[in-house]
């Protein structure tokens, strides 16, 4: 049974700046569906939310590796554990890849245009 696009709801956790952020709020508008913005730096995501996405994908894929910000965390030479940089990446989002998309049971990190697509097909 297919969903009704104009109940549906994507929440996107991202921050102004950023364009892929910008390139999936423009994705999901240009569809009609209805968009729950969390900007990033005036709100950090909630640890529970950022947990779904580290069950899923993993800590590594979240982190924007070739990101300035993460380059200047020095993450890559500390030894840390999983709870200390996740309470970094709640303090400093941009060491995430942004945006961090969740449609229904779907979610999705960075700029992932089929991911986003199966999403409105859910």
């Amino acid at each position: 049974m297919a969903a009704v696009q104009g109940s549906m709801q994507v929440q996107v956790f991202g921050t102004r700046k950023s364009k892929e952020t910008r390139a999936a709020e423009r994705f999901f508008k240009e569809r009609k569906i209805k968009i729950h913005f969390v900007d990033l730096r005036e709100r950090p995501i909630a640890k529970g939310e950022l947990a779904r996405f580290v069950q899923k994908f993993g800590l590594n894929a979240l982190l924007d590796l070739e990101g300035k910000a993460y380059e200047q965390s020095n993450l890559a030479y500390l030894r840390t554990t999983e709870d200390s940089v996740i309470a970094k990446i709640i303090e400093t989002p941009e060491l995430l890849r942004l945006p961090l998309v969740r449609g229904g049971k779907v979610l999705t990190i960075g700029e992932d245009v089929e991911g986003w697509k199966s999403m409105l097909e859910g």
